[in-house]
């Protein structure tokens, strides 16, 4: 699944939000808190939020979703897909420039294909792409691509941005300084980046649907909830996201209902403990499912989520086509968890409490990331409730960075406490096809069965939704029968934005889709217009 992280995803509006008739004026600028801090600005390289977030602004794919989840063009304008399935040709917009001025042309659309490619890159996106048999320059603004075989995702897989071919040509865009300092095409232009504080961005003045009438786009890192709810008290930031206490309970106040607007977005992604299934506690699938069934899902969602969630069972989007809702979540059973874990040759033989099996102790460590207090709460009861079937739990929580780069990626866990924010389209390749292991990539668990490699590669050349829906289905009753995660929960997004904006326009595809239309009157603007530079 192409994790491109769209900004402020899908929605349904707690408070409606309408446009009005009056003029639109130009200023002011939108502050944003984010917990962690972006690692990276070349966006092919991206797969956290807040690296994902910034570069929605700075750069375009080929194309976008509209309002209804549309497909429609973005740096292209139009498009052909041959009958048999086979290619794309791209008609590009003409007149479109990079940052710096120099023009967009099919060249940039080419060398971002052939960097997503190259096997130097490291980036967790070059699945889809390297189905391309080829692609070809007809001209400068017309690009064909033909796959090996027919692809579903493939026209939607290009929604990946853009990157530019004359600044990056030649260089390592693992070490390369444009990662910090970025230029793209998209409607707001890098201006500056204090590491572990803020990303400054600005309005780029000719951009090619017209200037962003909000003039500086500021991304704040703010390390913790209860830190960015004092910040939203004292009108510091602009939008963020809630926790499900300060949501339902904290924010119905006279101060937030005056001043803010508040959202319920609904779950695109999941949260998941994944457990690193070369550790030999996580071998025998007996002991996963075990484990699923000693952790009760709902008491997690009531006790944390006030029922802000929904409990999951597996790897596409709770609400999707794609996601099976006949398979329904264990039943909370700890002596049924007993029962596996003894059949599995798991036992107190010492008496002290903790089940072992050949001398080695059944322990393991849950790593987390800071900032996130219901991933941590959730944790907490993880390791209650395996507790009393005699399983001893450690909590690590690690910084966001370090937890992806020291954690994650070098595959240093016995067990991750994360989440995925997923693509419209449920193409689960990058997770969880056996080749996408690799240091950098989604499959990070090392998950492999030959099934569903198969039938991730079935899905992908079948483009009727109903056959597409059938094949997703047995992947997700393999992957659930499996455990190779324990699925836990798909929380809903809850934001809030200061009144002052106007223009917010919902529909299916989510409120950030028309953010360039979003203006705030003269009368109200609480920042200084800018320059640009």
């Amino acid at each position: 699944m192409r994790l491109i992280i769209l900004f402020l995803i899908l929605t349904n509006v707690f408070l409606p939000i309408t446009a009005n008739a009056e003029q639109k004026d130009y200023g002011d600028a939108i502050i944003i808190a984010s917990i962690a801090d972006a690692r990276t600005l070349i966006p092919i390289l991206a797969s956290d939020t807040a690296s994902s977030q910034a570069c929605s602004q700075i750069f375009n794919g080929l194309i976008k979703y509209d309002k209804n989840l549309n497909i429609v063009g973005d740096l292209a304008e139009k498009w052909e897909a041959s009958k048999d399935g086979f290619s794309i040709t791209f008609y590009l917009r003409k007149n479109v420039c990079w940052h710096d001025g120099y023009p967009f042309t099919a060249k940039d659309v080419e060398f971002t294909y052939q960097k997503l490619t190259d096997p130097n890159t490291a980036t967790p996106y070059s699945g889809d792409f390297k189905m391309i048999d080829k692609l070809e320059i007809i001209d400068d603004y017309t690009v064909k691509v033909t796959y090996k075989e027919p692809f579903s995702p493939g026209l939607s897989s290009w929604g990946m941005s853009i990157i530019p071919k004359h600044i990056l040509e030649g260089k390592d865009l693992n070490k390369t300084d444009f990662q910090r300092n970025p230029v793209g095409t998209g409607p707001y232009r890098f201006k500056k980046w204090k590491a572990q504080e803020k990303i400054e961005l600005i309005y780029y003045d000719k951009y090619f649907e017209g200037r962003p009438y909000i003039s500086r786009y500021i991304n704040r890192v703010i390390p913790d909830e209860a830190s960015i709810f004092l910040e939203l008290q004292t009108k510091a930031i602009d939008y963020a996201g809630l926790s499900p206490i300060a949501y339902k309970f904290k924010t119905q106040t006279k101060f937030f209902q005056d001043n803010f607007n508040k959202f319920k977005l609904p779950g695109f992604g999941y949260t998941y403990l994944g457990y690193n299934l070369k550790n030999p506690l996580f071998k025998d699938r007996n002991v996963r499912t075990a484990l699923d069934y000693a952790i009760d899902k709902e008491e997690i969602i009531k006790m944390i989520f006030f029922g802000l969630a929904k409990p999951i069972t597996g790897p596409f989007i709770i609400d999707s086509w794609a996601y099976d809702n006949q398979i329904k979540p264990r039943e909370f059973n700890l002596e049924k968890a007993k029962q596996l874990l003894k059949e599995a040759g798991w036992q107190d033989s010492d008496g002290d409490q903790i089940l072992d099996k050949n001398g080695i102790r059944f322990e393991f460590t849950i790593t987390t990331n800071q900032g996130n207090d219901e991933r941590i709460k959730t944790a907490e009861i993880i390791q209650k409730r395996l507790k009393d079937i005699g399983i001893k739990v450690k909590i690590k929580v690690l910084e966001w960075s370090v937890f992806l780069s020291e954690c994650v990626e070098k595959r240093n866990f016995d067990a991750v406490l994360l989440g995925w924010s997923l693509s419209l389209d449920p193409d689960p390749f990058d997770i969880w096809h056996s080749s996408k292991t690799k240091e950098g990539e989604f499959n990070f668990i090392g998950y492999k069965n030959e099934e569903v490699d198969n039938l991730i590669i079935e899905g992908r050349r079948t483009f009727d939704q109903s056959k597409r829906k059938e094949i997703y289905h047995k992947i997700h009753k393999i992957i659930f029968e499996e455990q190779p995660y324990m699925f836990l929960y798909s929380p809903e997004s809850l934001v809030i934005i200061d009144r002052r904006f106007q223009g917010i326009d919902p529909g299916p595809a989510g409120i950030g889709y028309n953010f360039i239309k979003w203006w705030v009157a003269k009368e109200k603007q609480r920042y200084k217009n800018v320059i640009q530079e």
